[in-house]
């Protein structure tokens, strides 16, 4: 039997692979052993043809040569990395190879990658699959072990072909139709416009939206309890008319209170279930203001780098029961430092499998990212990548804590015939809100009150008044909210009508979880959104796109129903030639609009600066990282950065600083009116940290001197330890 080839995604995942299958031999593009030849892609290295492949007209953009519908889509080898693609496929052809096992990322794009390769370097040998969520040798080596056969996984090559024609087939028709059409550097796709017209929903929402004042009465014992009136006819704490609580209010005047009725109820709440990427994204978006690209990056190097994370690109959040045994090494694993209070915790007592987060019918590629069996003792973690590694670590650990208990009172109060009410609770057992020390706050702020003893029929005297409160209008899009949104658009848009949801029923998301951040990106770089604050924002090209384009392009229902029949593809339950057929008619329907339509675009945010390259005025535009000049010529495509925002705060009212300028003459601006030259601005910072001892400079000052017992009583001790303390 001859040797076999292991194809990864990455160099270094290959080289864990190699190392674990004991291939010592090693060259820049692949390594070897006795059985095995370990090789790489870099990403993708096959893509599909650009169009002028098809035909030298398509050179040149022009709306009188759309549509662009080739019978068969060709593959090219990437330029960049032909390189590699030649190693790649000269070991495959070797003679003394057998087989090949695909091992690049266990996914739909993974699978598009190495079978790309396979059919570009016509290659015909049998062909196995690694499918593994970790790259931790035990991993690796159990992985081997259980490979898993080549056909298994060629509808979920099929679905990834139909996912990139179908990219092709629109996309590209779209972007050149309304490129030609307007005279401007415009783009479209089956995932990006829909999912501007979510951000371009909302602001509307938010325009549109009319404040309504609302009312409520509040009454307070001597002691300071509160209760709230509510409205027995709508069962509510609020209403809508002044009136109906003026007369509530003198009604009741100085009428003392009667409990009613005193309810105690034993409750459990049970830890929030674990990360798929989607909610990762959303939280670390959050709390740590990280992008959604940004956040998969740090999960990556945690995945691939450290080792200390499982697959990242998962849209579940479940187990499967396969890993049910795995769960003690993997605490002990994750448990060191500061986790292990908390481990010890958790393994003292046998961990009990529920099917709040044990599902096998509910993992379809991957479980959720969950911590790997490798020992994270001494990992050399970057802060960004600490906080993540935090936030998974925490919520593994929660789902395995028993849950939170407490008694709820309930306590109903009546004053002239009007019901007023207050609640209460008293923690029995901590459970899982042990591992975030009360992080997450309770919905209802009036369960935070304590409760005094209260016997039925007891009598209060209250004092009264009324409160009064505004609606607000529904928040615009974070990055976080919106991968949220993107995962059940049409649920987005049914918003509250629950009618609506039952009649649309559960649709697929606009992308998938490992691409929503991608389309994010893009609609930053191409201008279509820009950051105000922590907020999205459309701009004026944005508008203006979805304007310009289909009404169905911009459908986020339709896309979501593309995104079911790959799904469907995948599970053989669809034809993929059927699916293609209908999004090159479609593509046909897109061209055929756009060339009639009769609207204008216009740009609002022409410069007088003459592009250095063509001459043309330029454009300005808001970046994800600031502020640039961008050539309005599309062939010509000259960018210059004019200012890029910081990290770097102002001395004077700690804003962020903007950078403008090139070079030494680089010069911080800030909205208060500060500016300083880059060079003081490092100047300063330099004779700031020379004069400020540092975190770590104190704690071994502080560890030095602890038991020295000539600071026992010194007022230098006692400001270190107060210091400590703080």
């Amino acid at each position: 039997m001859g040797k076999t080839v292991v194809l990864a995604e990455k160099p270094s995942v290959g080289r864990d692979i190699a190392r674990v299958l004991g291939c010592t031999k090693k060259t820049n593009s692949y390594m070897e052993g006795k059985d095995y030849i370990v090789t790489w892609a870099l990403g993708h290295l096959v893509t599909l043809a650009d169009p002028e492949t098809y035909d030298d007209k398509y050179k040149t953009w022009k709306i009188e040569d759309l549509p662009m519908l080739p019978e068969k889509l060709k593959l090219v080898v990437i330029k960049q990395t032909g390189k590699q693609f030649s190693t790649v496929k000269t070991q495959m052809n070797r003679s003394d190879v057998s087989d090949i096992v695909i091992a690049t990322d266990a996914g739909r794009e993974g699978e598009l990658v190495a079978r790309w390769i396979l059919e570009k370097a016509r290659v015909n040998k049998p062909v196995k699959r690694l499918w593994i969520s970790s790259v931790t040798d035990k991993a690796i080596k159990d992985g081997f072990k259980n490979l898993k056969s080549g056909k298994q996984f060629e509808n979920l090559y099929k679905a990834a072909v139909a996912r990139s024609e179908a990219d092709w087939y629109v996309g590209l028709n779209a972007t050149r139709a309304l490129t030609t059409k307007f005279n401007a550097q415009l783009s479209s796709g089956r995932v990006q416009t829909p999912t501007l017209a979510m951000i371009h929903e909302r602001e509307e929402e938010i325009k549109n939206f009319k404040p309504e004042t609302f009312y409520g009465v509040e009454a307070k014992t001597q002691k300071g309890l509160r209760l709230l009136w509510k409205d027995q006819k709508h069962n509510s704490t609020r209403t809508f008319s002044k009136d109906k609580a003026e007369q509530v209010l003198k009604k009741l005047n100085s009428v003392k209170g009667t409990v009613k009725e005193v309810e105690k109820k034993l409750k459990k709440s049970y830890a929030p279930q674990l990360y798929d990427l989607t909610e990762l994204q959303r939280d670390a978006n959050r709390l740590f203001s990280f992008g959604g690209k940004e956040t998969l990056n740090i999960m990556q190097q945690l995945y691939e780098r450290h080792k200390l994370l499982t697959y990242p690109r998962t849209d579940s959040r479940y187990l499967s029961s396969d890993i049910v045994p795995t769960l003690k090494d993997r605490v002990k694993a994750a448990g060191v430092g500061s986790y292990g209070r908390l481990a010890t915790k958790i393994t003292n007592a046998p961990i009990k499998a529920t099917k709040a987060f044990v599902d096998d019918k509910k993992v379809s590629d991957h479980h959720a990212i969950i911590p790997t069996d490798q020992n994270a003792y001494g990992a050399d973690l970057s802060d960004k990548e600490r906080k993540i590694y935090d936030l998974v670590i925490k919520r593994f650990f929660a789902v395995l804590f028993p849950p939170f208990e407490y008694e709820q009172t309930t306590l109903t109060v009546e004053a002239a015939e009007e019901t007023f009410t207050a609640k209460g609770k008293i923690v029995q057992k901590q459970g899982w809100k042990e591992v975030y020390a009360n992080r997450f706050d309770d919905e209802e702020a009036d369960d935070d009150q304590t409760l005094p003893n209260v016997e039925k029929g007891e009598q209060w005297a209250l004092t009264y008044r009324m409160t009064t409160g505004e609606t607000k209008p529904p928040e615009r899009f974070t990055e976080g909210t919106l991968l949220h949104a993107m995962e059940n658009p049409v649920r987005f848009m049914a918003g509250e009508n629950k009618d609506l949801i039952k009649t649309i029923g559960q649709t697929g998301g606009l992308g998938t979880v490992a691409t929503r951040a991608d389309i994010i990106d893009k609609l930053f770089n191409t201008f279509y959104i820009e950051k105000q604050g922590k907020y999205l924002k459309m701009t004026s090209k944005g508008r203006q796109l979805l304007e310009l384009v289909p009404e169905d392009l911009k459908s986020p229902a339709l896309t979501a129903e593309w995104e079911m029949k790959l799904s469907a593809i995948a599970e053989g339950k669809l034809n993929q030639q059927q699916y293609i057929s209908e999004m090159k008619q479609y593509a046909k329907e897109v061209v055929t609009e756009i060339k009639n339509s009769d609207h204008k675009y216009k740009h609002d945010n022409m410069t007088g600066t003459q592009c250095p390259d063509c001459g043309k005025l330029m454009l300005e535009v808001n970046g994800k990282r600031g502020r640039m000049l961008v050539c309005q010529d599309r062939e010509c495509g000259h960018k210059k950065n004019i200012a890029k925002t910081t990290n770097a705060r102002c001395p004077n009212c700690h804003k962020r600083l903007e950078l403008r300028g090139e070079g030494e003459g680089q010069i911080f601006f800030c909205k208060c009116g500060h500016r300083e030259k880059l060079s003081t601005f490092n100047d300063r910072r330099k004779k700031e940290k020379t004069n400020k001892a540092s975190k770590r400079d104190v704690q071994k000052y502080l560890k030095k001197n602890q038991q020295d017992d000539s600071f026992a009583n010194t007022a230098l001790a006692d400001a270190l330890a107060k210091f400590k303390k703080q």
